[in-house]
């Protein structure tokens, strides 16, 4: 770059002025105003004023330049300021060019070991194991739950204190289960970092006992068999939408989550085999699950899908076939019908199913692997997955007909035995 010496060269001797500064003018060439003690305003020719500092290296006496930022985002007194905090590292023996592009190193260094990035890195190595539920209540958790307070603490800075004092801010509203579980998240986030060296300690274990124990309590449903009868009676006269009553009427049939409920497409049904498969993706454990359809089952479903069985979701939100339905539509329902979420909610007919048929005596095994609970022992999983389907078929049709004998007011109390 050529730099005209004109202009320069007058204002040698004098200092330079604010109104000197904010009056210089483009030329065609670059050109300096010189201030003092090695520092100089170059104009360029598309406007930008830029401050420099030359200096001589401490090591080596050569000369060097340092920028010192632009006008008017830098006034004359800010860049004399940038120019005496330069020249007092040159005192002694610095060189603030090294200085400055350490201190960046360092900064991004600190920025890419923030409790922040490292957790943003876990959550994406464990974001194709997880559930899209728990997924979005992991990303909940940290972006509103810990990165504003300690997202840009470099991770090996965050002690047990710290941590207990966000925590505590947690506890304070009354959510004693969501801040183990954030505790919880951050313990996996320190262990990932002391596994990819990036830290050494996890605070978390420091914690232990520190927070209030969560007392908990079991999910509001009915199993008492007259109630049951009651409920279902209830459901049966509902003056709601036909897709709403229609998974009121299927969800004690299959007991799946509600959220498996809600989100059903048809093309995961064979209704002539009377199977739904639900995709690995849909479920909390992700793995392929297969509920058996008793006849009753299949036969609101066919009754169902001459409404919804051209979109993609059997049971499509009222505000049009493109989404899902509501994850309060269950509950909403229960609600109008008179039960209150202390008595019944839609993952209640999980726990009722799961009492009802433990008093009628089938076997444990088979009833949790209906459930989709987790089986700790893989080679036990697989073996029971394969085994345990035709016996998962009978329960699931001896429990529509028993549902059947409560609504219509039969006999309550059921036969104990054994599955067949």
């Amino acid at each position: 770059m050529t730099v005209s010496a004109i202009p320069w060269q007058a204002l040698d001797t004098a200092m330079l002025t604010p109104s000197a500064v904010a009056n210089a003018k483009p030329q065609a060439k670059p050109y300096k105003l010189t201030d003092e003690r090695g520092m100089y305003l170059l104009v360029n020719p598309d406007g930008a004023r830029w401050w420099r500092f030359d200096y001589r290296r401490p090591d080596t006496r050569k000369r060097n330049t340092l920028s010192l930022g632009t006008f008017p985002d830098v006034s004359l007194r800010k860049a004399r300021d940038k120019r005496d905090e330069a020249r007092a590292l040159l005192v002694d023996g610095i060189d603030p060019g090294s200085e400055r592009k350490a201190t960046k190193a360092a900064g991004e260094e600190r920025a890419a070991n923030s409790f922040a990035a490292i957790a943003e890195e876990w959550l994406a190595k464990q974001a194709a194991r997880m559930a899209p539920a728990t997924l979005g209540k992991a990303r909940w958790t940290f972006d509103d739950l810990l990165f504003p307070w300690i997202g840009n603490r470099p991770i090996t800075e965050i002690d047990a204190p710290e941590l207990l004092k966000l925590l505590r801010r947690i506890e304070e509203r009354g959510a004693h289960e969501t801040a183990h579980r954030t505790k919880q998240r951050c313990g996996q986030v320190f262990r990932y970092a002391i596994a990819t060296a990036r830290a050494k300690h996890d605070p978390t274990a420091d914690l232990r006992g520190a927070l209030a124990p969560v007392v908990s309590t079991s999910r509001a449903a009915i199993t008492d068999p007259a109630k049951v009868g009651a409920l279902l009676r209830e459901i049966g006269a509902y003056q709601g939408s036909l897709v709403t009553k229609c998974a009121l009427q299927l969800a004690p049939l299959v007991f799946v989550r509600p959220g498996e409920l809600r989100k059903a497409e048809w093309l995961e049904f064979d209704l002539d085999a009377a199977v739904w498969r639900i995709p690995a993706g849909k479920m909390k454990m992700r793995e392929e699950h297969i509920v058996p359809l008793p006849a009753q089952a299949v036969a609101i479903l066919r009754e169902l899908q001459p409404l919804t069985g051209g979109g993609q979701y059997v049971f499509p939100s009222h505000r049009g076939k493109g989404r899902m339905m509501s994850e309060n539509t269950i509950n909403a329902a229960l609600r109008y019908m008179g039960f209150d979420k202390a008595t019944m909610t839609g993952h209640g007919f999980r726990a009722m199913a799961s009492t009802r048929l433990n008093e009628m005596g089938w076997a444990p095994d088979i009833i949790e692997r209906q459930l989709a609970h987790a089986e700790r022992n893989k080679v036990r999983a697989a073996y029971n997955r394969a085994q345990y389907l035709d016996e998962r078929t009978r329960m699931m049709q001896a429990w529509a007909d028993y549902l059947d004998g409560l609504r219509t007011g039969a006999d309550v109390v059921p036969f104990k035995r054994k599955a067949g």
